[in-house]
């Protein structure tokens, strides 16, 4: 059955369904401009109320704004974009990519022709930089929301009824706002270790880890996840010595275990150090350093690792502190994720959830996938989300991208399949800018050719991911992709010659 057909089915089994059973989701934190510092009631009531301004919550309130619903959306931070945009992807993102400039200004420069005498790290300019993108972004969200007629409440929103959200607004005011339909969007908290307390000065989390005052000489990254592989890179290439502590047996579990093994590789070859399969028993900073006592994951000596800063990035966990769900009888699961049917109901008729507070991947494009997704249910339209076509990225350099599934996965269900690979060394874009580390691999079911996962290991991985997710989206084979016309020269020939070799034979190798 092909998507268009399936999903005409699914709208025309929701447009004869009642409009109690059309489901609105949004992602965001719900937040209005509010100047009276004592109880007020907005009396009209709204179609769709967001709770939370992130990149699910600011999306679906947008989205459903478009739709002709009327909409608010209530964020308690007074800045819009959420953890994404204010202390999470956006703000690494332009760290990673001053901290590469810098890298490549000291260590690759000269080999182009470009010499110059000293290079010299302005760290306060650097994150001037940082917090100049991250200002300009979340204005433009606000821009967004006026220009679509969003309202727009500025405060921390809880639950008083199923249709009712009181707003401690951040002037210290409090209003209430009325809605047919509420939706949870608000996001994700990074996840503590027992016995560790995190004062964003010397035991950081991500967000104190984007904002150190000056380059620490040790870090010790506890985590080897996206976050932690990040943000160890930043440091890294500035000058720290950087160690990367992890429970499990290797880093970003979801990989496919061939690209892994090569990432860590590279990253090793960039002076990370990996500590796996180690446990962390204790933290000291009492002292001038911060202690960590350490042990092997399943047992044995422990022995002491010192550093002058450590970040804590074993994952996130879903943020729903003070909405007073249990009060409207909200159910959710043992992780405190609320639980949501495919439409992102929850069990209380007129609320939903999306993002990071319900199952899935914690990813920011997939919460504004539900969001949008979501509200289109609302709206009595088919929406659609497949959370098995969510492509993941880790920003390092190279870049680590996938969809799909991995070889691990299509062995543990029995496909029969191909594996078809091309390295970035045989590439002509990559080899002429003297970046030709990586490698492209494809995986397609042996009888039908179609594409079941693809991961590419690149300087720009995060970019060449999507001509993938398009193909697995629409049933593409891995002979559609080859026998597409790609430019030369460009690093997405790589793809295209993965492709080839996973049906027949590549060209260049």
């Amino acid at each position: 059955m092909t998507i268009l057909t399936l999903a005409r089915r699914k709208a025309a089994a929701l447009l004869s369904s009642p409009p109690s059973q059309n489901p609105f989701i949004n992602n965001s934190k719900v937040a209005y401009y509010v100047s009276s510092r004592n109880m007020t009631s907005d009396s009209s009531e709204n179609d769709v109320i967001v709770i939370g301004g992130g990149p699910g919550g600011y999306v679906a309130a947008i989205k459903a704004a478009q739709m002709g619903l009327k909409t608010t959306c209530i964020e308690k931070r007074g800045s819009l974009g959420g953890t994404c945009l204010n202390v999470g992807c956006i703000p690494s993102k332009a760290l990673l990519h001053s901290s590469h400039m810098y890298h490549e200004a000291k260590h690759s420069f000269a080999s182009h022709g470009v010499k110059f005498s000293n290079v010299e790290i302005d760290l306060p300019a650097m994150m001037a930089q940082k917090d100049k993108a991250v200002s300009g972004l979340t204005k433009g969200i606000e821009g967004l929301l006026k220009k679509n007629k969003v309202n727009y409440v500025k405060g921390w929103g809880k639950f008083l009824s199923p249709s009712e959200v009181s707003v401690d607004t951040i002037d210290g005011g409090n209003t209430v706002v009325k809605g047919k339909n509420i939706i949870v969007a608000t996001g994700s908290d990074v996840k503590s270790l027992p016995g560790i307390t995190i004062d964003e000065k010397r035991i950081v989390s991500s967000t104190g880890a984007l904002a150190l005052s000056e380059i620490p000489k040790k870090l010790i990254v506890i985590g080897a996840g996206y976050i932690g592989l990040e943000m160890g890179s930043v440091w890294c290439r500035l000058g720290s010595e950087v160690t990367v502590v992890e429970f499990a047996p290797d880093i970003v579990p979801t990989m496919d275990s061939e690209v892994r093994k090569q990432f860590q590789r590279s990253l090793e070859k960039q002076k990370m150090k990996f500590k796996l399969k180690t446990k962390v028993v204790s933290v000291d900073s009492s002292g001038d350093s911060v202690k960590l006592t350490l042990e092997p994951a399943e047992g044995g000596e422990q022995f002491i690792l010192e550093a002058d800063v450590v970040l804590v990035s074993a994952g996130r966990i879903p943020f729903t502190e003070g909405l007073q769900l249990e009060k409207i009888g909200v159910e959710t699961d043992k992780g405190g994720r609320i639980l949501v049917n495919e439409r992102f109901a929850t069990n209380v008729p007129g609320v939903y959830a999306i993002g990071d507070v319900i199952p899935g991947p914690m990813l920011a494009h997939k919460a504004e996938e539900d969001g949008v997704a979501c509200v289109e249910y609302l709206a009595g339209k088919e929406g659609h989300v497949d959370y098995d076509m969510v492509p993941g990225v880790v920003y390092t350099h190279p870049e680590v991208a996938y969809v799909g599934k991995t070889e691990e996965q299509v062995k543990a269900l029995g496909v029969a399949y191909r594996v078809g690979k091309f390295p970035f060394l045989a590439n002509s874009r990559a080899k002429a800018i003297d970046d030709a580390e990586g490698i492209v691999k494809i995986l397609a079911e042996k009888e039908t050719d179609k594409i079941l996962g693809v991961h590419i290991m690149a300087p720009n991985a995060g970019e060449l991911i999507h001509e993938a997710a398009i193909a697995l989206q629409y049933g593409a084979s891995s002979e559609d992709i080859a026998r597409t016309c790609h430019a030369h020269p460009t690093m997405s020939e790589a793809v295209k010659e993965a492709a080839m070799a996973t049906y027949d034979k590549a060209i260049h190798i």
